[in-house]
């Protein structure tokens, strides 16, 4: 069985040789070799997508299959590259973000989605009072989790936050960098 690791060793090897046939010197072997790249992408494309007919015609077992495949990294790797996920760009963004927000949590952070327009996902993240990671750490951990599950996402845009002091907090830090005009200001 393929590994995540060696899936995408296979995935970057066939990438640098796609480069390096666009490359070629020779514009009837370049495109000869494109046409038989793209003739295959086609052909296994075709054949993925007649799988899925027919695991989706087979009833409610053959859904409960899809839903393996959809949640198989590898598998749910290739829906995407076909466009035959069984997923929509919104349910596996929500998916994704339920699986990192208890590590969010963990860490006394929290991440809201905040919309997905026309493929653009915007989240706000805040690095809660106390948070044992940095923000960057919450963002990072957010971000991946969201290219594993939405790689096809247009864009991804996120809100930091950081969290509201307290009116105390402001006070004190008013009265130490000035008095009564900096008191003003901050209310």
């Amino acid at each position: 069985m393929i590994e995540d690791n060696e899936f995408q060793q296979r995935v970057q090897r066939i990438e640098g040789l796609v480069r390096r046939i666009e490359t070629l010197t020779d514009a009837n072997a370049r495109a000869i070799a494109l046409e038989l790249f793209q003739s295959i992408m086609d052909l296994h494309g075709a054949g993925l997508e007649r799988m899925m007919s027919i695991a989706f015609d087979a009833g409610d077992e053959g859904r409960r299959i899809i839903e393996s495949f959809a949640s198989d990294d590898l598998v749910s790797s290739l829906l995407l590259l076909y466009s035959l996920h069984p997923l929509d760009l919104e349910a596996r963004v929500a998916a994704a973000l339920e699986k990192v927000r208890p590590f969010v949590r963990s860490q006394g952070g929290s991440v809201e989605l905040l919309g997905i327009t026309d493929g653009v996902v915007r989240l706000r993240i805040e690095a809660g009072r106390g948070c044992s990671s940095s923000p960057q750490a919450l963002r990072t951990a957010v971000e991946e989790a969201l290219y594993d599950a939405a790689p096809d996402m247009a864009a991804l845009q996120i809100e930091a936050s950081q969290p509201a002091q307290s009116g105390l907090v402001q006070l004190k830090s008013s009265l130490k960098n000035g008095g009564a005009k900096h008191i003003a200001e901050a209310v």
